[in-house]
This record gives structure tokens, sequence and C-alpha cells, in this order.
């Protein structure tokens, strides 16, 4: 393909829906899946597959990247709402909820990554995310809701210690009892009945 010219609409499609099934079989069957069954999860031959993806590596990392890109427009968009006067503090604790919500369903792909050594080569989602909680963050400390010494290296610390195993009751919980550390505001109480 010439330099600067844009892909085919089908190799685009072909793309997508592969990354799609390739998220999806992972999920279901684990890293150790085969390229052939996410070929034919995908509805395309072998051949395009990896035409796309070199590697199972090249896969698994866009997969990832993937991910990452969607943490990254939902940190954006959580920080656009706080410029229309959303309270940053609100903003941060949805955003974690959706986060480890997401996580669940990849947590399987992340295993991958990491048996495969999958990486995303480029960063900038990655980047994007980062200095969007940490514009957050800073919102909410400068409302008085975030307390001074919370980083973004806290929340993705958060990030890693979410109870992505449990059922949603069980991560809700664990939101609960987590956002009294970031915030300044004493916690509710929540009766049990």
């Amino acid at each position: 393909m010439a330099q600067g010219r844009a892909p085919r609409a089908d190799a685009v499609r072909n793309r997508r829906k592969i990354l799609t099934a390739a998220g999806e079989q992972i999920t279901a069957h684990g890293p150790d899946v085969g390229m052939d069954e996410i070929a034919a999860a995908a509805g395309v031959a072998v051949g395009t597959l990896y035409r796309h993806f070199p590697a199972k590596t090249d896969l698994v990392a866009a997969v990832v990247a993937e991910y990452v890109a969607r943490v990254a427009d939902d940190a954006e968009a959580a920080l656009g709402r706080v410029s229309t006067g959303t309270r940053a503090l609100d903003e941060l604790t949805a955003f974690l909820g959706r986060v480890i919500e997401a996580s669940v369903t990849d947590r399987a792909v992340k295993a991958a990554a990491q048996a495969l050594g999958a990486e995303p080569g480029d960063r900038t989602a990655e980047d994007r995310a980062g200095a969007a909680v940490a514009a957050l963050i800073h919102a909410g400390q400068v409302d008085g809701d975030i307390h001074s010494d919370v980083t973004v290296n806290d929340i993705y610390l958060l990030f890693s210690t979410a109870p992505t195993d449990q059922p949603p009751v069980a991560r809700a919980r664990w939101l609960t009892l987590v956002v009294p550390g970031l915030t300044t505001q004493a916690r509710p109480s929540v009766r049990s009945t």
C-alpha cells in the first residue's frame, strides 16, 4: 500500500472483525486459543488474519491497544463533563467503576498479553488516559474533594487491585470502600437491611 493512502473499506472491516473476534475468543477460551479459531470466529480466511497480524503477539497487542484507547476516550469524556460543571470526584469515581467493569471481560486478554509478552508499541492512548486522569484528579483537588497527595499512579494501583474475578456486588462494594481513600469527604454509612 502506498504511503499516505487510506486502507480499503473491506480491509478496515476485516481488521475490526478480527479484533472483535480475538477479544471474544481469548475471553471465552483463554490465551491458548488458536489463530484458526479466531479467523473462523471473525469470518475471515486465516491468510487475511495473518496479513493484518503476522503473529499472535501482534494481534493480542492490538486488542490491548484498543482497550487502552477506549479507556483514554472515557477519561477524556469524563474530563469534558467536568469542564461543563460536573464534579471531578463524581466523574473520577464513575470512571473507576466503568474501567473495573470493562476489565472484567478484558481480564483474559490481559493475561494473554502478559503470557505472550505482547505490549502495544504506541503509548499515545496510555499517555492520553494518564493526562486526562491527572487533570480529573487536579480538578478534584482544586474543588477540595480529592486528597492533595492522590496521583495517577494511585489510580493505576487501584485498578491493579480491583476484584475483577468477583461478582458485580463485590466490585461495587470494593469501589465504595476505596473511594474514601481518594476523597476528603466522609464516607456515607450504608445501613444493611
